[in-house]
């Protein structure tokens, strides 16, 4: 799957036991590092195609998965400095400070939803039957979504 056009628009996957939506409200300028990514695909839309500004569908997954709220991109990327802690979760040898591989953008959160946008619900939506997040198999923690599913999601959560 290719980035869009700019304007981007994006979801982000997290666990909310490791980082949810209320951690992100609760974080310094309800901004924070989007640190951790290990997939060079989604790596290479965070370094080669997030842009300050581009809206983000933040999803939570694993118990209860769905769409929770909208944030932004706050920063263009910029290099990874956990894959530098060899005592993170994050570490990877392959990462240097010259040498640089893995990259994170700032998320700034814009708004929780009223109430989540269930997974089941969206794989309801006609519109949405083709959006990467609901594609089997499709585990991108960073994806594009085309504006029309962005559009659709939202409508959703203005409804709710």
């Amino acid at each position: 799957m290719t980035a869009p056009s700019a304007p981007g628009h994006w979801l982000v996957k997290t666990e909310p036991g490791c980082f949810s939506i209320d951690d992100l409200a609760a974080a310094p300028g309800r901004t924070t590092p989007w640190d951790g990514v290990r997939n060079f695909q989604a790596r290479n839309f965070m370094r080669d195609a997030m842009r300050p500004g581009d809206p983000v569908l933040f999803y939570h997954s694993v118990t209860s998965p769905g769409v929770v709220g909208l944030a932004e991109v706050a920063s263009r990327a910029y290099p990874d400095h956990t894959a530098l802690d060899p005592e993170g979760g994050h570490f990877d040898p392959r990462h240097s400070q010259e040498r640089p591989l893995w990259y994170m953008v700032d998320i700034r959160l814009v708004e929780k939803f009223a109430a989540p946008l269930p997974l089941a619900l969206l794989r309801g939506v006609p519109a949405l039957a083709a959006m990467e997040l609901l594609r089997k198999g499709s585990r991108l923690s960073v994806q594009p979504v085309r504006p029309e599913e962005f559009q659709a999601v939202m409508a959703l959560a203005r409804r709710r």
